[in-house]
């Protein structure tokens, strides 16, 4: 489906690619936002009572020397972010990686939900993205947060991916990818579910080891 303002990625496997050689004075966004609220069952809607939904953003970042690393909500927590102009577990903004997370939204009370910022500037650094979310906690099903993630590049149509459509029980979505080719830019439909950080990343063959972890304590 295509508009003047707007690609939806409609199956699994779509792709829509995208020349970035006169976009490099303007950053790239990655989007997740998703309904703020909603009821618990008959009493909750009948007092009042409403579930806090917590979905997170995250991406996979591999660079052309083979660099890779992951940023989500989990992996920057404690402490652990910065500033854009500063390299943390948050991203960089202004170096490599180019990728730069702008915070953790808990709940969906921001009405600009989560992004990723991609600097332009550093795509001919860039190999690959890996766009994935998870719930966190206050919702079992996708389509019961509304999601939305989208992809937003200068002077083009946004490319949008909604996860409130999907059924699969599993919390942890790998939504898209995004290939770098010098200033060509590919973005692919994956929605391939896991059951976690380590399942995906095994399935990707990233390499990375995990333990358990808590954004809030």
């Amino acid at each position: 489906m295509v508009s003047l303002s707007k690609i939806t990625l409609e199956k699994k496997g779509d792709s829509h690619k995208i020349d970035l050689s006169k976009a490099t004075d303007q950053q790239i966004t990655i989007n997740l936002n998703w309904t703020q609220q909603k009821p618990v069952g008959f009493f909750g809607s009948l007092f009042g009572k409403a579930k806090e939904i917590d979905l997170d953003l995250g991406c996979y970042w591999e660079l052309q020397d083979g660099t890779a690393s992951l940023i989500d909500g989990l992996q920057f927590s404690k402490g652990r972010g910065g500033s854009k102009e500063r390299l943390t577990r948050q991203g960089c903004y202004i170096q490599a990686p180019w990728v730069w997370h702008c915070g953790d939204d808990r709940n969906g009370s921001s009405s600009e939900g989560e992004n990723i910022l991609v600097n332009p500037k550093g795509i001919r650094d860039l190999r690959r993205l890996v766009i994935y979310c998870f719930i966190y906690e206050g919702v079992a099903k996708w389509a019961e947060s509304d999601a939305i993630v989208t992809v937003k590049v200068p002077n083009q149509p946004e490319i949008v991916v909604e996860m409130g459509k999907q059924t699969d029980p599993r919390t942890f979505c790998a939504i898209a990818t995004i290939d770098f080719d010098g200033t060509q830019m590919s973005v692919r439909k994956d929605i391939n579910f896991f059951n976690g950080h380590a399942d995906c990343s095994n399935y990707y063959d990233w390499g990375f080891k995990f333990s358990a972890g808590s954004k809030y304590f």
